[in-house]
């Protein structure tokens, strides 16, 4: 009788396998990182003003009219508060913050009126605690 010494193994490498999504993971955690999420889709007014500021707090005002700090919704007469807080959370540690930046994106069909309203909110708040925040307009590059 006459035996064959080449054998066929059925076994297969997962350690390609294993390179190959470990590589997937690391690809998807660094592009996650550069997409920076908006908690409210807006389309914003366009520009070609490049400035860049250390953001504080962050107002939203969507089509509907609505605002929100951050992620929450808020009723108008809530602003002020709200930003307030918002700005001495967001101080990083120091007490007396003078110089913070609320951004406001609002959506380009929002009345004028309505950015007035946070204006007003930020300027009450330097009123009360002699302050100089400054209130940005966000925008899209044309």
């Amino acid at each position: 009788m006459i035996q064959s010494h080449n054998q066929i193994k059925i076994e297969t490498s997962s350690s390609t396998m294993s390179d190959l999504v470990f590589l997937l993971l690391i690809f998807f955690m660094i592009t996650s990182t550069l997409i920076s999420p908006n908690a409210v889709k807006l389309l914003l007014p366009e520009s070609n003003s490049k400035t860049m500021a250390k953001q504080n707090v962050t107002v939203y005002i969507d089509e509907n009219n609505t605002f929100y700090v951050g992620d929450t919704p808020v009723a108008p007469d809530e602003l002020q508060s709200l930003i307030a807080s918002g700005i001495e959370s967001n101080s990083g540690g120091q007490e007396n913050v003078t110089n913070a930046c609320v951004v406001l994106r609002a959506d380009k069909t929002v009345p004028v009126q309505y950015i007035v309203n946070v204006i007003d909110a930020v300027n009450a708040i330097n009123e009360l605690n002699n302050c100089q925040h400054k209130v940005i307009l966000a925008t899209s590059p044309k």
